[in-house]
């Protein structure tokens, strides 16, 4: 791939909800992103990431049903402006992707010397992290969407999934086929945030100190 093949993929890129065809996925381009996921760093090469893949409409459907009671619960919470804001933006297409991967963390994987990871225990988190972002790129690549569903209570997922109780569901995603992708993110084209120049989160040196850009 080119660096600007890269870097159009990069720009692609989107958080999917409501543009889900529903389409079957392809098995050997599943499993091409699975891999580019696994293949992500991580600390200490603790590799402590699982991905459950979930087509099963009831286990799909049970998740929705709680995922929007707790879309109500952070509504109640909202000032009206937000509220009203908040009310045109859709948060998940659990239902309408082809299938759902749900990605775990594992404090457990590689211990209890995690190379690394004994002064920043966060690590192995961050870790998962990078394999999420290897696995969304890869799709982007395959022309397949995602959305990262995060209106959840981590407890009722891992009752549903039967996730092992030291083991941390850290998101579902929904994947599959899309009709489109927007040129704008979802939350910027509904006004509820937009992005921040480049500039504005570059320090030189020190924390609050203007960056020297080159010509």
């Amino acid at each position: 791939m080119s660096s600007q093949s890269f870097y159009e993929v990069l720009s692609r890129r989107r958080d999917v909800r409501a543009e889900f065809s529903g389409e079957p996925v392809d098995p050997a381009a599943l499993r091409r992103v699975l891999a580019a996921a696994h293949a992500a760093p991580s600390v200490g090469m603790s590799q402590p990431w699982d991905f459950v893949v979930v087509r099963d409409p009831v286990l799909k459907k049970a998740f929705r049903d709680h995922v929007l009671e707790e879309r109500e619960v952070f509504r109640d919470g909202l000032t009206p402006d937000q509220a009203s804001r908040f009310a045109g933006i859709r948060i998940e297409g659990i239902e309408d992707a082809t299938l759902g991967i749900v990605v775990t963390y594992d404090p457990s994987r590689g211990a209890p010397a995690v190379l690394g990871r004994h002064s920043i225990p966060d690590t192995g988190l961050y870790s998962v992290c990078l394999a999420i972002q290897n696995l969304w790129l890869a799709a982007t690549a395959e022309n397949l969407g995602v959305g990262w569903v995060s209106f959840y209570r981590e407890e009722r997922l891992r009752e549903l999934l039967a996730i092992p109780d030291h083991v941390r569901p850290v998101a579902w995603l929904c994947v599959g086929p899309v009709t489109h992708l927007h040129a704008v993110p979802d939350l910027e084209r509904h006004g509820w945030r937009v992005r921040a120049p480049l500039e504005s989160v570059v320090h030189g040196d020190r924390y609050g100190q203007s960056a020297e850009w080159p010509d």
